[in-house]
């Protein structure tokens, strides 16, 4: 029998919210472990970032129980207020939140490929860098759980793998856990260890084989996007640059 050993980073039991007499979630239960890819899917207004508010301690109005086993968490969130007009440099936007040392952004913005933006300014990025950068920003403080909210919204197809991708690495050789927040049905599975679909409360969960062949998924998104669903087995000859661009490994 094989022992699991790896911490557990935070824990949801049977934890709902209410707002204005409207329950938005219930009875949530789920586990984020060290090493481990937990993706959230379901459509939107499902209730996938108010579990996830939950669990980063930002929404405190729930009932039942939520466990966080470490302070040092990374987020990355859905929306970034930031005012496009003005000319704030990679570099500097870094810094806006938090102080982080020079030493950790470089290492952060080589380890999310995009340290050769450093002193560009943000309205010159693309919606791919720009997710880098966020990433970036998210982990460069060294968090053992991360949680990102969308992080690939408004990124092509190609930029999309590249970014899931990124995503796995930073998991396997940083040995976080990741919360991962999603509306996307293709290759997001391929990214992750275990997927928990939400509408309100768990229609379905397990590993991205399981739920893809589950009833309860088919009956919320359908027999087409079941079968649409690729089980992306990646063969990792090979990488991807910050624009999707195939690279061959020697």
């Amino acid at each position: 029998m094989e022992i699991d050993n790896k911490k557990t980073l935070v824990k949801l039991e049977k934890a709902s919210v209410k707002k204005n007499k409207k329950i938005l979630v219930k009875h949530i239960s789920l586990e984020v472990k060290q090493g481990e890819i937990v993706t959230l899917i379901g459509p939107n207004g499902s209730g996938k970032t108010t579990t996830a508010k939950m669990a980063l301690g930002i929404n405190e109005n729930f009932e039942g129980n939520v466990k966080r086993y470490t302070s040092q968490i990374g987020y990355v969130p859905q929306k970034v207020m930031i005012d496009w007009t003005l000319p704030i440099r990679v570099n500097d936007f870094m810094q806006l939140t938090s102080k982080i040392n020079p030493e950790e952004i470089n290492e952060a913005l080589i380890f999310t490929g995009v340290d050769h933006l450093k002193n560009k300014n943000l309205n010159e990025l693309s919606g791919g860098e720009f997710q880098r950068v966020l990433i970036a920003r998210a982990i460069a403080k060294k968090p053992e759980l991360l949680v990102l909210d969308e992080p690939v919204q408004g990124v092509d197809f190609k930029g999309e793998i590249s970014l899931y991708e990124l995503i796995r690495s930073i998991s396997e050789k940083t040995n976080c856990g990741i919360l991962l927040i999603s509306h996307d049905l293709h290759v997001v599975m391929s990214a992750t260890d275990y997927v928990v679909c939400l509408n309100g409360h768990i229609c379905c969960s397990g590993t991205p084989k399981k739920v893809a062949n589950s009833d309860q998924y088919r009956e919320l998104f359908g027999d087409r996007a079941s079968t649409m669903l690729s089980i992306y087995e990646h063969n990792h000859d090979h990488s991807h640059s910050t624009d999707g661009t195939i690279k061959k490994n020697n």
